[in-house]
């Protein structure tokens, strides 16, 4: 015990637990069964995207609201399939956009995903930061597109049908007994129907203060954004062609 205990000041990990007899103290039983709670409530916790896009709109953010094929959330567990889709009416809406105006550097996506708990404590801080970051390079964004019950492959979809040269998807990740609020970030070059994850960039554990800061991570997506233009890739072969860290070594 002795050994282990200062170990836990440097990881979220349950290592060293007190022990009362044979079992666990009370105090870490109870927060571990918290933590389970925690991470139940994230995933089956409803997410309502036409609040939130009043929450960007109040902030100065454009949003458009569209809806995958998994109708409620039990079908969206089930059904990982139904999540990577959008519904026919969504789907035109967005090509008729993509019809009046110039097309997109990046479409930009957020959708509950795993964890509406993540979206909600960090959503709106992580859209303005990567806006910020996209900005400053020069990048045109699409209105941030929110889904309710959508997946990764998702943006395949939606960049495909706003004609963006990259798509970018913001997502509850799937929490886990040490943090049930992380965000993710994927970015695919030429987004359309088929690529794979081989072909996805992803920084994940969004969240603050026990991970990445929404602005740290911005600045690493809009780095690896960058990159991804100039090279025409993204996913194992623009990894495979870095020359250099993103950010510089602290």
């Amino acid at each position: 015990m002795s050994d282990w205990a200062p170990l836990r000041r440097y990881t979220n990990a349950r290592i060293g637990l007190p022990r009362a007899g044979t079992t666990v103290s009370t105090s870490e039983l109870l927060a571990f069964q918290l933590a389970h709670a925690q991470a139940r409530d994230a995933v089956m916790k409803g997410w309502d995207p036409e609040v939130f896009a009043r929450e960007l709109t109040d902030a100065g953010i454009g949003a458009f609201v569209a809806h995958s094929c998994a109708t409620d959330r039990t079908t969206y567990l089930a059904r990982p399939d139904l999540g990577r889709q959008l519904d026919a009416k969504s789907l035109t809406s967005l090509k008729t956009k993509a019809a009046t105006g110039k097309a997109p550097d990046v479409a930009l996506i957020m959708s509950d995903g795993l964890s509406a708990t993540a979206v909600e404590a960090h959503g709106l801080s992580t859209l303005r930061a990567l806006l910020d970051a996209f900005r400053r390079r020069g990048l045109q964004t699409s209105p941030v597109v929110l889904v309710q019950n959508g997946r990764v492959a998702l943006s395949d979809v939606i960049g495909e049908a706003l004609g963006a040269r990259i798509a970018v998807i913001v997502l509850g990740e799937r929490p886990g007994l040490s943090a049930a609020d992380s965000l993710g970030m994927y970015l695919t070059f030429s987004p359309k129907g088929g690529n794979t994850d081989a072909q996805r960039n992803c920084i994940s554990n969004v969240r603050e203060p026990g991970g990445l800061s929404p602005a740290e991570a911005a600045e690493q997506l809009a780095g690896l954004l960058v990159r991804s233009l100039e090279q025409g890739v993204s996913g194992v072969a623009l990894k495979a062609q870095a020359a250099e860290p993103i950010l510089p070594n602290s």
